[in-house]
This record gives C-alpha cells, structure tokens and sequence, in this order.
C-alpha cells in the first residue's frame, strides 16, 4: 500500500521528501588502499627472490661467478635509464598538477621511452649470459639471477604497458578525477620499482663482482 501510495505521490508531482544518491563504486580511498595492498604483496615477492638469491648467491657449480660475468658499466647506464626515468615521472606528475595535460603527456612519454631503453639493455644482458652458456639452468646462482632480475624487468614491462594505456586515457577524458587517481597509482608503482632495482643493482651486481 505504501509502495503504491509513494508511486502516485510521485505521479503527482509531490514532493515526498525523499533524496536518492549515487554510490561511487571506486572510491578514492578504496583504490588506494587496495593499489597499497598490491605494492605490499609485490614487496613480499621480491622479499622472497632475495632471499632465494642470498642463499643462491654462491652455488656456481663449477660454472662461472658475477664478477666474470656482469658488466658494471652497462649497469651503470641501465640504473641511470630507470632513475632518471622516475625524475621524469615526478615532472609528470607537477604538470598534471598544475592542469599541464600535453606537458604532462610530453613528461610521459619521456618516461616510457627510458623504460624502453632500460628493457631493451636488460634483454642484451640476458641474450649476452645465456649466449656465453649461462643461462638459467647452469647453475643455482645463475637461476637465482634471471628469477631476481626477470621478474623486476616483468614488472617494468607491465609499468610501460600501464603507463601506454594511461596516455590514451588522458588523452581521451583529460585530467580527470579518476586520471589522476591512476596517475598516482602508476607514479607510486614506478617509484617502487626503482627502489627495487637500487637494491638489484647492489645487492646482485656491486657485491656479485666482490671476491
């Protein structure tokens, strides 16, 4: 009876008082809270291929050791592609700040190609070991390696993927609010990734060339 009498209440035009809202179904706060509990379960990952590595690290089996296989100094330029990379995502992030979409998707764009350059560095590297018959499967040290580094690269991969899709987005519906929230999300990733490889690149190839 109250269902039919609110129907034709409202089929009169009166005023019943009642207010409806719209759930947003992707909350700010529920994004980012889930995007934290992805980066925690990535930390525990390579939390755990170090720790394969530390217990690897030195099982050559005969085979060669880092300090004859990695070359710092191609190294060195493939540390500098990615960190430099994550100064040009922070110019990203200022120019969306400042409602700067083409700078924004200039300092974008920027970033993307070093991730390229960083990936394409690492594929040298790993055609390079395996070519010279150091593959994954020589030795426990070599598995450990590719396990450690691979699935760092992976994750790369997926960032410059990520961060293609975001430009077509942005370009699509501009800085909007749910662009920047993504924004965020793939800046915090990236970063993380960076952090990441400081510790690759000391932990595998600064101590992996020590005696």
């Amino acid at each position: 009876m109250s269902n039919t009498t609110a129907t034709l209440n409202g089929a009169a035009g009166v005023d019943t008082g009642a207010r409806y809202h719209v759930r947003d179904h992707h909350p700010e706060n529920g994004t980012l809270l889930g995007f934290w509990i992805y980066l925690m379960s990535d930390c525990l990952i390579f939390a755990s291929l170090f720790a394969t590595y530390a217990v690897l690290g030195r099982n050559y089996a005969g085979g060669p050791s880092g300090a004859e296989l990695f070359d710092l100094s191609l190294v060195a330029i493939n540390t500098a592609f990615l960190l430099v990379s994550s100064i040009t995502f922070g110019f990203a992030m200022i120019a969306a700040q400042a409602r700067n979409l083409r700078k924004a998707q200039v300092w974008l764009a920027i970033t993307g190609i070093l991730g390229v350059c960083f990936l394409a560095l690492e594929i040298y590297e790993f055609y390079h070991l395996i070519h010279q018959g150091a593959g994954p499967a020589r030795s426990g040290f070599l598995t450990a390696f590719f396990s450690l580094v691979g699935t760092h690269g992976l994750h790369v991969l997926f960032g410059i993927v990520w961060l293609i899709t975001l430009m077509f987005q942005l370009t699509k519906h501009g800085l909007s609010a749910e662009n920047m929230r993504r924004l965020s999300c793939l800046s915090m990733f990236w970063h993380f990734l960076d952090v990441v490889w400081i510790f690759v690149f000391t932990f595998v190839y600064l101590m992996g060339v020590l005696p």
